[in-house]
This record gives structure tokens, sequence and C-alpha cells, in this order.
């Protein structure tokens, strides 16, 4: 690993356990407020002040790099910047304002559309997941790899709602396929914690349409851990593969063709 690499890992490590301190103690001291963005999606005066916690320490140890946050996104010209960072402040913001545990920092750098850093940050659960490219993935200093599950049967596999209540009557048909004819399923409210569920083989698949703060940091550590990460359809060609984030399914390697096939069925039959 480069130093510059190795740089660039530490310090978004060290930012990702300070943001997650902040996150911790706005919980116990309950003094933020909510509301909800675009009249549907919850955001916390938590979620702001982490996200420019962020800010000001990515500025201060790399300056003028471009940002993708969920709280203040760029334009799409900026999504192959040279260097980018993509930050989810607090991936989970219902868990955390309900008091649920799975909640994350998320943080991942990006050179040229490439995911080349990701940290996601449980306080917590007491977790950190980190990868570099081409280095595999650790929880907690200790080497995690995905699981090798060959049937659909003996798959965990996780999934996610949108905000949008009335886009979620299309997801009955998958729910129902999954819970036909895999182990069972959850839904845990973090994305870029499911992505770290099935990079650790606690899960073996998870798929879900979501947003690029979402899947940047835990999309590398799933592929640096050996699980199979792709779309079920075609990627856009102006927009990077890693930032990528709609129709995504990132499983063990041994159930990735039988669990693509299962969800290509279900949306045919809606």
């Amino acid at each position: 690993m480069s130093q510059t690499l190795t740089q660039r890992l530490q310090t978004a490590i060290s930012i990702a356990e300070e943001a997650g301190r902040m996150i911790v103690k706005a919980r116990e001291e309950q003094t933020f407020g909510q509301r909800l963005k675009g009249g549907e999606e919850l955001v916390t005066d938590a979620d702001v002040a982490v996200d420019k916690l962020i800010r000001e320490r990515l500025e201060e140890h790399f300056p003028g790099e471009a940002l993708l946050s969920e709280e203040l996104s760029p334009d799409q010209q900026q999504l192959d910047a040279p260097a980018l960072w993509v930050v989810d402040p607090i991936d989970g913001t219902v868990n955390f304002a309900n008091g649920l545990r799975h909640v994350a920092v998320s943080i991942a750098w990006l050179g040229a559309g490439v995911g080349k850093v990701g940290v996601v940050h449980a306080p917590f659960l007491q977790e950190t997941f980190v990868a570099a490219k081409g280095q595999g993935a650790t929880c907690n200093g200790e080497p995690i790899q995905a699981s090798h599950v060959t049937e659909l049967s003996h798959t965990l596999v996780a999934t996610g709602f949108p905000y949008q209540k009335a886009d979620r009557a299309a997801l009955l048909k998958r729910l129902e396929a999954v819970l036909t004819q895999c182990q069972d399923i959850r839904r845990n409210g973090s994305a870029a914690l499911d992505f770290c569920d099935v990079a650790c083989g606690r899960l073996g698949a998870y798929y879900e349409s979501v947003s690029p703060w979402d899947c940047a940091a835990g999309g590398l550590i799933a592929r640096e851990a050996g699980a199979s990460f792709a779309h079920r359809y075609p990627v856009p060609e102006d927009i990077p593969r890693d930032l990528y984030s709609r129709h995504l399914l990132v499983t063990a390697p041994g159930v990735f063709d039988a669990m693509k096939a299962l969800l290509h069925k279900a949306d045919s039959s809606t």
C-alpha cells in the first residue's frame, strides 16, 4: 500500500471515530432536533453537525479535494473527480433517532471514480470496518471474509425500503421470492452496515437501491472481503461504477448467480 493511501486510510479512520464519539454524545444528551427532508426523509441536527465536522477535518488534511455527502451533494460532473471523498455522516438516521444500534459513519475516498479507501464505523456496536483497494478488509483490525454459503436456502438476506411509501409496492414480489427461497430476511436500517455484514459473513446477500454515500465505503469493504458485488441492471456510461447506487447486489460468491436470477424473475413477474 503506498504511503499516500496509508495516510488517507488512517486519517479517514480517525475522522470516523471522532464523528462516532460526537454521535454517541448527541444521543446521550438528547438535544438534537428532528425534521423531514423533502417531506419524507428524516434528518436530525446531529446529521448536520457531524457532516460539518467531517467536512472540516477533510479540508484540514486534504484541502481542495471534492466532496460528496448526503447533506450537501455536488453536481454530477464531480463524481469522476481525480480525488473525491464520499461521506454519510449518520447512516441509519431513523435508528439513531429511535435509540437503535445499527448506526454508522461512512467515509470513502475515490480516485478518478474508483474506490480506493473505505471506512464504516459503528459507534454503538463498537465496530470499525476498513478497506483499501487491493489490501483486503478488516473489522477492528482483524481480517474479514465473505461467507462460503452456496445454497439460497442457507442464505440470510438483507434489504431496505425507500422513504417514498408509494414506491414500496414494487418491492413485494422480491420480498416474497426471498422469503420463499432463502433462509430469511433482515432489514437493519443501515445500508453501509449491511455491506459490512456481507463482508464478514453474517449475511449471505444484500440487495437495494440506495444513494452513493450509502455504498461507496461499504461496497469497497465487501469487495475487498471477497464478496461478489454488481448491479442487477446496466450502469449508465456517464456515472462511475463504484458510485452508481441503483439495483445493487452484494453476496457471498457462491450464491451470486442464483440470487441475481431470483430477483430478476421476481421483477419480471410484477
